[in-house]
């Protein structure tokens, strides 16, 4: 849910709930106000009804002794009033107990008024005994008005007995009210900080986490441990694409990381190769087996071997940032074959086996070389015949497989292992100084820089049974972008 979805959902179900209470307690107030109202109304009207009694019989009574036009106007305005208070007694409803003496007391109003006009009418008249009626009348309703007057008091007596379940009614209810609008005020309260708490957790921590990623990886920490869960708001979508920034970062590092590390290589074969591009022990045996050759032969042969060396020394001095061919290095193995064919004579016998498919790989310069250098020092040299060391580039399943074997002295697992691993041997041992300079490991690292994976470099190897060494190498159709990162 958004962040926007969350504000305009959440904050108009308070408001409705604040609202609802607030109509519930409105309502109940005005249950209890209608309540009493109607009650003080209607003895309030009680009341009235017999002070507009009283005030009909001192009207008729002005009226009587002044018989003139505005006494009777103040008579006839005063029973006007009495008629429209009996009009608002017969609709008025009450209990069962009040409805008898309520109908009663009208009839009662009714007499009084019907007792004014009969009165009125024989005052009216001349004559003496119409006069005396006219007395006779008043004194009549003089004693209704009175009775009136009772009858009012035992109405609101009535009202009050039949009213007081109500009257309870509506102090249990104000009691209620009294508990229950601060009861409400306070969950009111509650829920609201409560819900302002949640929706703003929702949103400052999440925000929170992310300022203390943004910190770290400022600080070069390329860690994704600060980052909030993952949400289906905004701050979930920027989260989420803080995640994949730095796995991208990750990425970026690692492949920096190895350019940097293919980089040093590449230099450290250069200075090498500026250095000592062919050790002094092998730089002495071959001239002293083109010295013996120049004796014992004629110019040609020497002039080959001459050759060849210079050969060597050239691939070996030319650019090794850049990816070379299998064909290339195969020509300058081959060089080097010549030079320690004619080294070893009838003590090593060379066996090749090439598949010319496989010549276009692009592989990392002086890779092939170094190992089968590897296989004349530390295989065969010792051995006074008998030496084989046999080369197969072939096509694999999933690549090219090359394949560079001896039959010397082999090497132990932990041997191996160490040297798969990359690890120096502890103390050298001698005869593995003679080396051209590049090493083996150095080789291994090349390679798996060079096609980013661990699973190039294979060694079969046990002591006194010799030693292959295995290249898996992938299909050149991804090759074509390696060239930055021999």
């Amino acid at each position: 849910m958004t962040l926007r979805k969350k504000l305009l959902l959440f904050i108009p179900l308070l408001v409705l709930l604040t609202n609802g209470v607030t109509f519930f307690l409105f309502e109940s107030t005005k249950t209890v106000q209608h309540s009493y109202n109607t009650m003080m109304d209607r003895m309030l009207l009680y009341t009235q009804s017999t002070q507009t009694a009283d005030d009909n019989v001192r009207a008729l009574y002005t009226y009587l002794l002044n018989p003139e036009e505005s006494s009777q106007l103040a008579l006839q305005q005063q029973q006007a009033a009495l008629a429209q208070i009996q009009s608002r007694l017969a609709s008025q409803q009450t209990e069962t107990v009040i409805t008898g003496v309520l109908q009663g007391y009208i009839h009662m109003l009714e007499t009084l008024e019907e007792q004014e006009q009969a009165a009125q009418y024989k005052a009216d008249t001349s004559k003496s005994e119409a006069l005396a009626e006219s007395l006779t009348h008043y004194e009549d309703a003089e004693q209704t008005s009175s009775f009136i007057r009772e009858e009012e008091r035992r109405l609101i007596d009535l009202e009050l007995s039949a009213y007081e379940p109500v009257y309870r009614s509506i102090q249990l209810e104000i009691v209620r009210m009294d508990w229950l609008g601060p009861a409400v005020f306070i969950i009111n309260t509650l829920l609201s900080i409560v819900l302002a708490l949640w929706i703003s957790r929702s949103i400052t921590e999440p925000v929170d986490r992310l300022v203390l990623t943004a910190q770290h990886l400022s600080k070069g920490h390329l860690d994704a441990d600060y980052l909030p869960e993952q949400t289906g708001d905004e701050l979930g979508i920027l989260s989420e694409a803080f995640h994949h920034m730095i796995n991208d970062l990750k990425v970026a590092v690692s492949r920096d990381k190895d350019r940097l590390e293919s980089e040093r290589l590449v230099k450290e074969l250069e200075l090498q190769a500026l250095q000592s591009q062919i050790n002094p022990h092998f730089l002495f045996n071959t001239l002293n087996v083109l010295s013996k050759l120049a004796l014992l032969e004629g110019a040609d042969q020497t002039s080959d071997l001459i050759v060849s060396m210079s050969k060597l020394i050239r691939y070996n001095l030319s650019q090794l940032d850049r990816p070379v061919t299998l064909g290339d290095e195969l020509r300058h193995v081959q060089e080097y074959f010549t030079i320690q064919q004619a080294r070893f004579r009838n003590r090593v016998e060379i066996q090749q086996q090439i598949d010319e498919s496989v010549l276009g790989l692009l592989i990392p310069a002086l890779t092939i070389q170094p190992l089968v250098e590897n296989a004349f020092v530390h295989g065969v040299e010792r051995m006074e015949s008998g030496g084989v060391i046999k080369l197969v580039m072939e096509q694999g399943d999933e690549g090219v497989r090359v394949r560079i074997t001896d039959n010397g002295m082999g090497m132990s697992a932990a041997e191996r292992d160490a040297l798969l691993a990359l690890h120096e041997p502890p103390v050298p041992a001698p005869a593995k100084k003679n080396s051209m300079g590049f090493g083996t490991r150095n080789v291994i690292k090349r390679l798996r820089l060079f096609y980013s994976s661990q699973d190039i470099v294979y060694i079969e190897s046990e002591p006194g049974r010799g030693t292959s060494f295995i290249l898996l190498l992938p299909a050149a159709d991804n090759l074509e972008q390696k060239g930055e990162n021999v």
